[in-house]
């Protein structure tokens, strides 16, 4: 059925768009998001370099015995906090400014980047931890389980599960323009899908005070949105199939 409108209050998006070349059918990130992105880019490589100079310091502790084991796990959480942060402002910036899938290489070192920080970050110091002649029975257990629980944590927010790229998100433009005939999508404030329809159950709930509407690039742009709703794409595609048996029995 048509999109029947919602009573929500719906806000037009403007700004953060992407354009696309005529000459070539894909999604180009504006020269703002590519400012954002590099600025996300320097704070991410800031706050990693934080996170390396507190695992030397650990580092250096273990050097100089008495170890003091407080100081010890201090050291790590701090090093795991500013990794975590660094790998979300990575991430952050890669969805604003993604990598193309057709350099292999590129694309993933770009996208998995927060996991290989992470490891230079830790595992050097996890293993000076289990080698260390100084730390000895409940103390190294201690310590060395803190190290491994910091390198499993970063590793795991520095893993991009679902990275973007410039070709998925010209498909995910492409798909909304094939089922809708225009590039036009809704989102809300905390929802992660965006929507084809402003009246989908799924954006029409009590928690909604006002839904946003605006291209797939500015949904994508503005907000951590991962993918098209499939209550939406299942609509969209059973309503393009019943307009086609339409227009062959009426030919």
């Amino acid at each position: 059925m048509p999109d029947r409108g919602t009573k929500k209050k719906i806000v037009k998006v403007t700004g953060g768009e992407a354009s696309s070349t005529p000459e070539e059918s894909k999604w180009k990130a504006s020269d703002e998001k590519r400012a954002k992105s590099r600025n996300l880019r320097i704070f991410a490589f800031i706050s990693w370099l934080v996170a390396i100079g507190f695992e030397v310091w650990a580092i250096f502790k273990l050097q100089k015995p008495p170890i003091n084991t407080t100081w010890l796990i201090v050291l790590i959480g701090a090093a795991l906090i500013f990794a975590v942060i660094g790998s979300l402002l990575w991430k952050k910036a890669n969805r604003l400014n993604p990598a193309s899938e057709k350099d292999k290489i590129r694309f993933f070192i770009q996208n998995q980047l927060g996991a290989i920080i992470s490891v230079i970050a830790f595992l050097p110091l996890v293993i000076l931890i289990f080698t260390n002649k100084d730390l000895k029975g409940k103390q190294k257990g201690l310590v060395g389980a803190v190290g491994v629980i910091a390198l499993l944590i970063a590793g795991y927010v520095g893993i991009d599960f679902n990275p973007p790229s410039i070709e998925k998100y010209t498909a995910e433009t492409e798909t909304v323009e094939s089922l809708m005939g225009i590039n036009n999508v809704y989102w809300t404030e905390h929802g992660t899908r965006y929507h084809t329809y402003s009246d989908c159950s799924h954006i029409n709930t009590d928690r909604t005070d006002e839904i946003f509407s605006g291209t797939v690039a500015q949904a994508r742009n503005l907000k951590n949105i991962t993918q098209l709703c499939s209550t939406c794409r299942a609509r969209a595609e059973k309503e393009s199939k019943t307009k086609k048996t339409t227009e062959v029995q009426k030919e």
